[in-house]
């Protein structure tokens, strides 16, 4: 936790995950069908830590870096838990203004609506210290126009940095960060279709939910089993994702899971939380439920080699599908591994109203809402080597 000042001193290590994600505190109006709540910490600059914090776990918790802007109005016990997720929280105090607020309200089918109910202070790639900038992955919410914007700035800051002998001399300084870039839902509209195109093209991962990529083409909603949506996918691939046009849709589907495409094949991996015979659900609230699992995705894919990426090769190491989708995706940044981990981090957020509990046991280990994340990541790895043994085409797909 730092403050504002001698924040690039401060930041001294290596970081590996930086949000360009606002801080908001919530409003949420759930349409009658339970009781509305103010001042829940969120904004998809929250949510997407703690995503990224799941996944990097307590040794590398300093990793997970972000910017939080504080008004007058900032309550206290939202400071305390964000303290106690032990991340590299740059803190910006501004006594003359308030705290960004938002209102989401809630209807039928998870639809969501959204607006500002305070002036929100937009955070730009200027505002980042020198050791953020040269973090190894970069969360993105934002417009197309936005996006490119902050990919030109932060690899252009990095290159000034380079040239006059300021870099970290840490290997990943010299390469490409990951872009992971999440388009904000309003302007997902035909009349943005050329925009979105053109900006995946300068991001490695790009990922609408099934709603926001059906607005974009002119359609209610994203189906797979439908022509048109197998269109919409054939369209942004053939477009290109990324600079080498080898990058990843992420289309995130909520309770059915998630899908995710690129030239080489296709993956779909169900949500982590099943409805129970009775119809009955863990789920709670999904408010910022898709931040997570991009803030888990983004961290997942620098992530190879501790003990949540073990776990997952161990469990999956007889399987044949798992082990020919690897081969097939191994030059591109273990994106199956971290799209696990994406799918455990958003099945800790939808369990209540806001960012899930942390806590540490007797032992020392690290709880949320009473649960270890690698607990989770094993029990959902063993349910999916089952299904990938009865039915590997419904998982994977070789293009």
């Amino acid at each position: 936790m730092v403050e504002e000042h001698g924040a690039s001193e401060q930041l001294g290590g290596s970081v590996e995950f930086c949000t360009m994600g606002m801080f908001i505190l919530d409003d949420i109006d759930f349409d009658g069908t339970r009781p509305n709540v103010k001042n829940v910490l969120g904004g998809a600059a929250s949510f997407a830590v703690v995503g990224a914090r799941l996944v990097a776990g307590q040794a590398h918790s300093q990793a997970v870096s972000w910017i939080v802007d504080v008004g007058s109005d900032f309550p206290p016990e939202v400071l305390s838990v964000i303290k106690l997720w032990s991340t590299s929280c740059v803190i910006r105090e501004d006594p003359s203004r308030l705290t960004t607020r938002a209102w989401n309200g809630y209807g039928a089918n998870e639809k969501r609506d959204f607006k500002y109910l305070t002036p929100k202070l937009r955070l730009e790639p200027e505002m980042l210290s020198e050791s953020q900038v040269f973090s190894k992955t970069f969360h993105m919410v934002c417009s197309s126009s936005r996006c490119i914007s902050i990919v030109q700035t932060v690899l252009r800051r990095r290159e000034e940095l380079r040239r006059t002998g300021k870099a970290p001399p840490f290997e990943h300084a010299t390469r490409r960060p990951i872009f992971v870039w999440e388009p904000v839902p309003d302007l997902c509209t035909p009349e943005e279709q050329e925009r979105f195109l053109a900006a995946n093209r300068v991001v490695d991962v790009v990922s609408p939910n099934e709603l926001e990529l059906g607005m974009m083409f002119g359609q209610p909603g994203w189906s797979e089993e439908a022509n048109y949506g197998k269109d919409i996918v054939r369209k942004i691939l053939e477009s290109g994702i990324g600079p080498d046009g080898n990058g990843h849709l992420v289309i995130r589907a909520g309770k059915d899971g998630s899908y995710s495409y690129s030239r080489t094949q296709r993956i779909w991996l169900p949500a982590y939380h099943q409805p129970s015979p009775s119809g009955a659900s863990a789920v709670v609230d999904p408010t910022g439920a898709g931040n997570s699992f991009l803030g888990a995705l983004t961290q997942g894919m620098t992530s190879a080699g501790r003990e949540p990426a073990n776990l997952v090769e161990s469990v999956l190491a007889d399987s044949t599908a798992w082990q020919q989708a690897v081969k097939t995706d191994a030059r591109y940044n273990h994106v199956l591994t971290a799209l696990i981990f994406a799918t455990v981090a958003a099945s800790f957020v939808v369990e209540q109203i806001g960012v899930p509990r942390m806590s540490t046991d007797s032992d020392g280990r690290e709880l949320w809402n009473e649960t270890e994340f690698t607990e989770r990541v094993r029990l959902y790895t063993q349910r999916l080597y089952r299904t990938l043994e009865e039915s590997p085409q419904k998982h994977f797909q070789i293009n």
